[in-house]
């Protein structure tokens, strides 16, 4: 295995502070705690907290900023972060106007947030939560009972975050989290597995001509394994199943994120985006905006998902409002 660290056992708490020293101007990480907040804090609006098991960046510690989230969790590697730790992250973003946790459907993030949020109601914080289940490639799964949340998180980040800094309450938050939920799949693929650190080889083994539809954030092995092909193949694989789930019609809006899982040149990324439009275009559903980049990542995996959010007027208003933040500007 090679991997640019130093101790297997610190790469978290390394990571977080060379992060908190790259951007101090926008997060700060609590003394002892893998949490990064806002660094010029949250006062009267409506906070978001969210994160997961680390491995995944940007996400969560590179949204947190303006127009995104107020405090994300960084757990171990592919492990759910503690309810202590969640706890301590809703009590450091709350404002004063109530905190919406924003988790990813993994049993462990589901489980240990939903305890931090019983924690913090116990100290009148007022909190309330989503769950985002994005993957269409899955059901059910090792990790999860139904769908897997993966990079349709972000948008949920987005929207709910504009919401948030419009002034909106947290029901009002919460209602256009839901509303991106309800419209936003994706799926992915991998080329090549991720290596943990702590575990020393790849998560799953690929011959050279082989690679796999439908993997989860975790190292997940996909649900097929097939021989390798080209992009415009397998980009039509990913659309098919999203298209399939009959909420994406022709004359729709919707924003298009294709999102590299780590390892993947951005060459790559734009040459599947390039036939993502193509495909779009001829079902007469229009493209309202495109993100193109890593933003929900599984460490080196070499892949890339695809991911469509229906858009009406309110969730093109929320898109479009600027956000600042260490790994997503818009102004």
């Amino acid at each position: 295995m090679k991997k640019l660290i130093n101790e297997i056992d610190n790469v978290v708490d390394e990571m977080l502070n060379g992060m908190t020293a790259a951007f101090p101007n926008y997060v700060k990480r609590l003394e002892g705690l893998e949490v990064l907040v806002r660094a010029g804090g949250t006062e009267g609006k409506v906070a978001l907290v969210s994160g997961g098991g680390s491995g995944h960046e940007p996400a969560h510690g590179g949204f947190v900023g303006k127009g995104m989230l107020d405090a994300a969790v960084a757990g171990a590697v592919f492990t759910s972060p503690t309810p202590d730790q969640v706890y301590e992250a809703i009590k450091a973003a709350d404002g004063g106007k109530g905190v919406l946790l924003i988790i990813k459907n993994y049993t462990g993030d589901v489980m240990n947030f939903e305890m931090a949020a019983d924690m913090a109601r116990d100290e009148d914080i007022e909190v309330d939560q989503v769950v985002v289940a994005d993957d269409v490639a899955v059901e059910n799964s090792t990790w999860t009972t139904g769908r897997r949340g993966i990079a349709g998180t972000i948008f949920v980040h987005k929207l709910a975050g504009a919401c948030a800094e419009a002034g909106g309450s947290l029901a009002e938050v919460k209602a256009v989290a839901e509303k991106v939920i309800a419209n936003v799949r994706s799926m992915g693929m991998a080329v090549d597995a991720c290596t943990v650190p702590a575990a020393g080889k790849p998560s799953f083994d690929l011959e050279e001509d082989e690679i796999e539809i439908g993997i989860g954030i975790h190292g997940e092995p996909g649900v097929n394994r097939e021989k390798m092909s080209t992009v415009n193949e397998i980009s039509d694989k990913l659309l098919a199943k999203i298209l399939a789930e009959g909420i994406y019609n022709e004359g729709d809006e919707v924003a298009v994120m294709v999102n590299g899982m780590g390892g993947t040149p951005l060459m790559e990324l734009f040459i599947a985006n390039k036939h993502v439009h193509e495909v779009l275009g001829e079902k007469g559903i229009k493209i309202y905006k495109t993100l193109v980049g890593n933003y929900m990542t599984s460490l080196d995996m070499e892949g890339f998902s695809i991911t469509l959010l229906k858009v009406d007027d309110e969730l093109k208003k929320y898109l479009d409002a600027p956000a600042d933040t260490p790994a997503f500007v818009q102004v």
